[in-house]
């Protein structure tokens, strides 16, 4: 047989793995419903022209391009063959690349639909996403992304109810996490109170990896990117302090980006979220993060970030506000604000807590033992009865030895067995086997009914 393997960062799921990551997405889309948003969904591959470009040098290098069809080398010359620089031959032999977020794709959906939407537009979505990042722990290269966005609106009410959004989903799930909060806004005061607001993307690009790389390897990145030491070590204070309280943070960042008529409106918007979420009693898991960057260019004002409190496995969802996403596409002056829940690494954190309900498997509740043909066929209209009363159940196809067809049960973890003879048939008195106990009894259809529904 010969040797097969997936790609690196893809994988299979089996029948477990996929019935407990469809009990992740129903949660997540229940919660979605409850405050009002309908689902979209757009196609995996979007124009290159369409992704590039949106995510940061960095992104772009992550996009997974997909060549053209036919002869996608025929029109390229001997020169341009020759050259083998990539960059330049891309967009002559690739023009469409996998959607990397759903964020983008849906800003080109507002678009492209314009006329057929009521705003403010209240959209989730929830399918895979590709990136080529190296794989590892929590990072795969395909993983799905559970999207709420609303788009059309500038209210702060739209953040408020995001995080409500992730407050319920998370306590539904069983997960105790820490909701990090931060403005784009405030990160531009802070950069023009240090006199570095022209190096805006390169330092929020950096200060994202700092919990992945330290703050040594933070600064070596602004020194390279030409900080002066001064900003440097006034950025490092900031990031590195020992402030614990949001109301101190704020203190803090008055001091410094409040000094700017940006870094002032950064503010005011962190202080008008957290003053309504605590009058809806959500701001127990609220922390102001002055570390949070996220590196995405369109994000614009408020920003967060999901970290689970009892694994170390990064961010499970994120998101913010994106003041003109829409405006690459050229419809200007649309203001939106959304999040994704990363269902893949919340899966991992479920998996490792051992925190998936035990009833979650939508497995077969209800095997049928097969005895021969007779028994077959009188099995068959005892299924039907026992599905319509919603019972998962199945008939061994084959007249095979009692000891295999209980061992397929068994390894299948199907907690009841039903064993037909000529006895049950001619009683219609059936025996009920539970797979756990052992314990076997007579009874009538409807009797096995409720047993199994007990």
């Amino acid at each position: 047989m010969a040797k097969t393997s997936t790609p690196k960062g893809f994988r299979d799921f089996n029948p477990m793995e996929t019935s407990r990551r469809n009990y992740i997405f129903k949660t997540i889309e229940s919660v979605f419903k409850l405050y009002g948003y309908n689902s979209i969904e757009t196609p995996a591959m979007e124009n290159l022209s369409t992704l590039t470009g949106k995510y940061g040098e960095e992104g772009d290098k992550l996009l997974f391009k997909v060549l053209n069809s036919g002869d996608y080398l025929g029109k390229l010359s001997d020169v341009e063959l020759a050259s083998k620089q990539s960059n330049k031959l891309t967009s002559k032999i690739a023009e469409k690349g996998l959607r990397y977020d759903l964020t983008v794709p849906f800003a080109r959906y507002v678009v492209e639909h314009f006329n057929d939407i009521t705003f403010p537009f209240k959209r989730y979505q929830i399918q895979p996403v590709w990136r080529a990042d190296r794989p590892q722990k929590g990072r795969y290269r395909e993983f799905y992304q559970c999207d709420v966005d609303v788009i059309g609106s500038n209210s702060l009410l739209n953040e408020v109810e995001l995080i409500q959004i992730i407050h319920d989903v998370f306590a539904k799930l069983g997960i105790s996490v820490k909701i990090k909060l931060n403005n784009r806004k405030v990160l531009q005061g802070i950069m023009e109170a240090i006199g570095e607001s022209d190096k805006f993307i390169d330092i929020t690009i950096a200060i994202d990896k700092l919990d992945k790389i330290g703050i040594d390897k933070v600064e070596q990145e602004l020194i390279a990117k030409e900080l002066s030491q001064t900003a440097i070590d006034q950025l490092k204070g900031l990031l590195t302090s020992d402030e614990s309280s949001n109301k101190s943070k704020i203190d803090m960042l008055t001091n410094i980006a409040g000094k700017t008529e940006i870094g002032a409106k950064g503010i005011a918007e962190i202080q008008t979220i957290i003053n309504s979420l605590e009058k809806v009693n959500c701001d127990k898991l609220l922390e102001i993060d002055l570390t949070l960057a996220r590196g995405l260019n369109y994000y614009t004002g408020a920003i967060i970030e999901v970290a689970a409190n009892d694994i170390q496995i990064g961010s499970i969802c994120g998101g913010g506000r994106y003041d003109d996403l829409t405006g690459i596409f050229g419809l200007k002056d649309m203001s939106g604000v959304g999040i994704s829940f990363g269902a893949d690494r919340i899966y991992d954190v479920l998996n490792e807590l051992d925190a998936f309900p035990s009833d979650q498997v939508d497995a077969t509740q209800l095997l049928f033992v097969n005895f021969g043909e007779k028994e077959a066929e009188h099995c068959l209209p005892l299924l039907q009865q026992i599905r319509n009363a919603g019972i998962r159940a199945e008939l061994y196809p084959d007249n095979a030895k009692m000891k295999k067809q209980m061992s397929y049960a068994d390894k299948l973890n199907i907690p009841y067995v039903v064993i037909i003879g000529d006895d049950e048939m001619k009683n219609e008195l059936y025996s009920l086997k539970n797979m756990k106990t052992g314990e076997q009894q007579k009874l009538n259809i409807q009797g096995v009914i409720n047993e199994v529904n007990a």
